[in-house]
C-alpha cells in the first residue's frame, strides 16, 4: 500500500532526516513512472529525485527490523 504523496508538505525519512517535497515530474525513460522531487531541510539542502513508488513504499522490515515508521518517507507538521 502507498500513501499519497504532496506537493509542499515536509516529510521525515524513516533514518531520521527531514525533506520538503518540491515536485512529482514525469520520469523522461517512462511515461509511466513519477518521480519525487524533494529537498532536505539541513544544510547544504540537498536536491534529491526518487521514483515515486520507492518514496511512498514502506519500510523494508527484514532489513530494518527497528525502525519505527511505517513508511520509508512519513509526512509531518513542523
Amino acid at each position: 500500500m502507498q500513501n499519497r504523496i504532496k506537493i509542499g508538505h515536509v516529510y521525515q525519512h524513516f533514518k531520521g532526516n527531514k525533506y520538503i517535497v518540491l515536485d512529482i515530474v514525469n520520469y523522461s525513460e517512462d511515461e509511466n513512472e513519477k518521480m519525487v522531487i524533494y529537498q532536505g531541510l539541513y544544510e547544504p539542502y540537498p536536491k534529491w529525485a526518487r521514483p515515486l513508488s520507492m518514496f511512498s513504499s514502506e519500510v523494508d522490515r527484514k532489513k530494518y527490523p527497528e525502525a519505527k515508521q511505517k513508511f520509508r518517507f512519513q509526512e509531518i507538521e513542523i
